[in-house]
């Protein structure tokens, strides 16, 4: 008998309340309110999630964040800054000690990349996995991850392009040189891929949940059975959402 995990779909929010529900989550399991969980999520409106450590004032273009109605917001996750758009992203929040989870970090990351792997696979789309986290088809990335741990459980999330326009992100993201912008844009659009641009048709965000609910479930020998947030978990998500993320001070700290 499989281990049976919890799966969220949470559907389209904007950015401050994506990232308050995944950290909502994480302090609920590691205190053993819940289960491990996958969630999977859309953005709306679009948003630029930055890494941790990075300056907001150097990696985005505010005034052309708030001219195009595009949310901002800091992640508690390390890497580079993510415009997100036309994509699945997912969520993994298990205890460290859990025996599916690799102690090593690198490993951890080849873990978890391989469900998205196996859901790409559900699609058509040979993958692989790029140390230390991206998925790759034919060379091109198709999906960034980031991962931390906090309270002994490990969060990583991470996103499954459906689609992607280069030309919007570079009007909303800093370049630091002008005069090479245009020849940045022309080598992210040789280096990145989508399931539109591989496939050759639109699938829709249900299809590609199917397929990685699939991925995870083969990945980790375990069950997923749809759930919700729980009330401790709506009630953290509120307070996160208003002291951390959508709060001025914790997206411009650097």
């Amino acid at each position: 008998m499989n281990e049976e995990w919890r799966l969220l779909k949470t559907g389209f929010n904007n950015a401050f309340n994506n990232m308050a529900v995944d950290k909502a989550i994480l302090h609920a399991n590691s205190k053993g309110l819940v289960p491990p969980t996958v969630r999977f999520y859309g953005w709306k409106p679009a948003a630029i999630s930055i890494g941790y450590f990075q300056s907001l004032m150097e990696e985005v273009d505010v005034e052309a964040c708030k001219k195009f109605g595009v949310d901002y917001v800091r992640r508690i996750t390390g890497g580079g800054a993510v415009f997100h758009e036309h994509e699945l992203t997912y969520s993994i929040v298990v205890s460290e000690k859990h025996p599916e989870i690799p102690k090593n970090i690198m490993e951890s990351y080849s873990r978890v990349c391989g469900a998205l792997i196996k859901g790409l696979k559900h699609l058509g789309i040979k993958s692989d996995y790029a140390p230390i986290n991206d998925i790759v088809v034919n060379g091109k990335k198709i999906s960034g991850n980031a991962q931390t741990r906090k309270m002994q459980t490990v969060l990583q999330h991470g996103t499954i392009l459906l689609d992607v326009d280069v030309d919007k992100m570079f009007t909303l993201l800093r370049v630091p040189n002008e005069k090479i912008k245009d020849k940045l844009i022309a080598d992210v659009k040789e280096r990145v891929t989508s399931i539109k641009h591989i496939l050759g048709e639109n699938m829709s965000f249900d299809v590609v949940a199917e397929a990685m609910k699939k991925g995870f479930e083969e990945e980790f020998s375990i069950e997923l059975t749809e759930g919700e947030l729980t009330v401790e978990e709506k009630r953290l998500t509120e307070e996160f959402n208003k002291k951390v993320f959508s709060n001025r001070e914790w997206n411009h700290m650097r």
